[in-house]
């Protein structure tokens, strides 16, 4: 990685909220100026929205927002992880599952996915990836681990993913991955979703681009994870070789996704790059 290639991307490219975060993964930034970021995107019920997720532009609190607002919190320990933990409460439906989205109050720029989701039916792949965040950000805040929330939405997701008997679509397999991977004691049900993932760890994404896969990284971002048994080492190592040659010329990352607004596609690519960098770093790739 060329970091002085990727502050100056940074510095063009992105929003503040990934400028900061950018800043603690490289060691010159404060938690206070991240935590800073986040509080533009919140409203006063204690959740998240005004595109934080850059595909959902409309202003409400949305379960895909608190997915991000936690990847924040993991880094920057704060009492609103708790306070957002009360709202997810607040919209978790009888079954403990999340709606994939709420209904929205702007549909401009905002992608289909999200636009005709049920709002009074759980969906696994955000209640997933949403507690799968909780639970990493509880690593630092004993108060979201002991949360009522967290403990009905890990319920959720462990009986529905014992209850799957096919392979379920890529992100929804993916996110019930990095959820297992915050619950080590369930290593027989990660095993079992193993038998899902292709042998090359490579699923293309049903609905999406024609290009549009999921590989090793995207289940398995990190070496100390319990789900990398379910890749070879020589797939990893490819992955990473295929993440570190997708810098492009101007220093940042994109997406193989669809983008739905020309801020959405802007917003991605900070967010993105972040990832990126946390990913190569922490798998000896600096």
């Amino acid at each position: 990685m060329d970091i002085d290639k990727i502050t100056s991307f940074m510095a063009g490219h992105a929003r503040p909220l990934d400028r900061r975060r950018f800043e603690l993964l490289t060691g010159t930034g404060s938690p206070e100026a991240a935590l800073a970021a986040l509080e533009g995107y919140r409203n006063d019920d204690g959740g998240y929205g005004w595109g934080l997720e850059p595909d959902l532009r409309s202003p409400e609190s949305q379960p895909g927002a608190a997915l991000h607002a936690f990847e924040v919190f993991e880094q920057a320990p704060s009492p609103r992880a708790a306070e957002l933990c009360d709202w997810l409460e607040t919209v978790t439906l009888p079954d403990g599952g999340l709606p994939f989205a709420l209904p929205l109050t702007v549909e401009a720029a905002t992608a289909p996915w999200w636009r005709g989701a049920d709002p009074t039916t759980s969906s696994l792949q955000i209640t997933a990836v949403t507690a799968a965040a909780a639970w990493r950000a509880a690593a630092r805040d004993s108060v979201v681990g002991r949360h009522p929330w967290l403990a009905r939405a890990t319920t959720y997701c462990l009986e529905t993913i014992a209850s799957l008997n096919e392979r379920p679509h890529a992100y929804v397999l993916a996110f019930a991955v990095r959820f297992l991977d915050t619950q080590p004691e369930h290593a027989a049900l990660l095993d079992r979703l193993g038998a899902f993932v292709p042998p090359d760890g490579e699923l293309h994404v049903e609905g999406g681009t024609e290009t549009e896969m999921l590989r090793p990284l995207d289940f398995s971002p990190y070496p100390d994870l319990p789900s990398r048994r379910l890749f070879t080492k020589e797939s990893v190592d490819a992955d990473l070789d295929r993440l570190a040659a997708l810098q492009q010329e101007d220093g940042g990352w994109t997406v193989d996704y669809a983008t739905i607004s020309p801020a959405g596609a802007l917003d991605w690519r900070g967010a993105i790059t972040v990832h990126a960098v946390d990913v190569l770093r922490r798998n000896g790739r600096s």
